[in-house]
């Protein structure tokens, strides 16, 4: 491989071959034939979640809208498909989906696999509009997993363990417009008696803190525009002030690459994600982790984190947090729970971020807190593989399509298959 970095720098795959099939034929083959092989989607992950030492592949080529069923509000995509392609492609046709990350770069099938989200509270993660995909298996033969069969609540989450999914169905609703507005300077102490005020103000909300200080930086308020909706815009927003520029939620970034804020409404596919799809998102070159703990939780979650603030900050660009609603994926971290996501965005030095990680991971524990898959964490594989009652079936679902191992690799081994 000649680019066998991740997106952050901070990975080298392993793997010795790449390929980029045209079409699902050539994914049916090549997996036919291969002894191991993962799928890349666009290199968002920050651990060995994708990684093999056989060969990787990418959908980059097979990414298509296949058809919009405007009868039964459905669009078919390829794998390849990423977030701000689809965003545009369905406000053209006067569709939307109902929620972004933050970032629009990544793929579809990548971010469902991982159970990534982006914000509100009624909002669940990004598998929760999956009504079907269709999975090449070891075999090279196709299956599909669908709401209707009712079989998908394990395979959706599959972290590319069951194969590599080359097609997907999404329920889409209407095209609906965002105004965003940013407040500066919400002290710590108003999340005690108001964070379900202040999650459930707007459609969706992101607190944005370096953790120096006991004050959130910014809070980020996505509204859904409506005719009934106000325009009127509070100067204030308990105790945060009302921003008179946009923001960049890593200090010392222009706001130039974010979203439209100032409460200037559009497209949700262009105010949900935090970052344009044509500029660099976030702070490029970094690390995260992200920890979800039960939403009764979570203040006393944002407590405990902020009673070893002093050993955070001095590593960190910036941290997020924002609520998700629950599902009934059998490995998503949201699993029967509504949750609060604690997100990190680290500056790039490993070996300092590996000493603190385990501090999160104590504060945390009694909350049961489930790291994301797809970024960095240090928690004991027999820790985290007692969060999650529907294991043993989900290790019988891989066992059963994968016998072999195909799919496998030394994060599933680790995490999910080992003993």
């Amino acid at each position: 491989m000649k680019n066998n970095m991740n997106w952050a720098g901070n990975y080298r795959y392993s793997a010795t071959k790449l390929h980029t099939p045209v079409k699902v034929e050539d994914v049916q083959e090549l997996v036919a034939r291969s002894k191991q092989i993962k799928v890349l989607g666009t290199r968002h992950s920050f651990n060995s979640i994708a990684d093999c030492t056989d060969s990787l592949l990418s959908l980059q080529n097979l990414n298509r809208v296949v058809t919009l069923d405007t009868v039964h509000n459905k669009v078919t995509i390829e794998a390849g498909v990423r977030y701000g392609e689809l965003g545009e492609y369905l406000h053209k046709h006067g569709y939307a989906i109902h929620n972004l990350a933050s970032l629009p770069h990544i793929t579809v099938a990548g971010a469902c696999a991982t159970a990534s989200h982006g914000s509100g509270d009624r909002n669940g993660n990004l598998a929760s509009i999956v009504d079907s995909i269709e999975v090449v298996q070891a075999n090279g033969e196709l299956a599909v997993f669908s709401r209707e069969q009712q079989n998908i609540e394990g395979a959706v989450v599959g972290l590319g363990g069951l194969g590599v999914v080359t097609q997907m169905t999404l329920d889409v609703i209407p095209a609906f417009e965002i105004s965003q507005h940013v407040y500066d300077n919400l002290p710590f102490e108003q999340l005690e008696a108001h964070f379900d005020d202040i999650f459930s103000h707007a459609y969706s909300v992101s607190l944005f803190t370096d953790w120096k200080s006991t004050n959130i930086n910014q809070v980020w308020l996505k509204k859904k525009v409506t005719d009934s909706a106000s325009t009127q815009v509070e100067a204030e927003f308990y105790g945060a002030t009302l921003a008179d520029s946009p923001r960049h939620p890593v200090p010392g970034h222009t706001g130039e690459n974010c979203s439209e804020q100032m409460g200037i409404p559009g497209p949700s596919h262009e105010r949900l994600p935090h970052f344009r799809m044509d500029f660099t998102p976030s702070a490029g070159e970094e690390l995260q982790s992200e920890y979800f703990v039960p939403r009764e939780a979570a203040y006393e979650a944002l407590c405990a984190i902020n009673a070893i603030r002093e050993q955070i900050a001095p590593l960190l660009y910036i941290s997020e947090v924002r609520s998700v609603a629950k599902d009934l994926f059998w490995m998503s971290p949201n699993y029967k729970q509504d949750s609060v996501g604690i997100h990190f965005t680290w500056k790039p030095n490993w070996e300092a971020v590996k000493q603190v990680l385990p501090v999160i991971e104590k504060q945390l524990a009694p909350f049961q807190a489930r790291p994301h898959w797809a970024k960095l964490f240090t928690m004991q594989p027999a820790v985290l593989k007692s969060l999650y009652e529907k294991l043993p079936d989900f290790q019988e679902l891989l066992l059963r399509y994968d016998p072999q191992g195909k799919f496998r690799n030394d994060f599933l081994n680790t995490y999910v298959l080992g003993e």
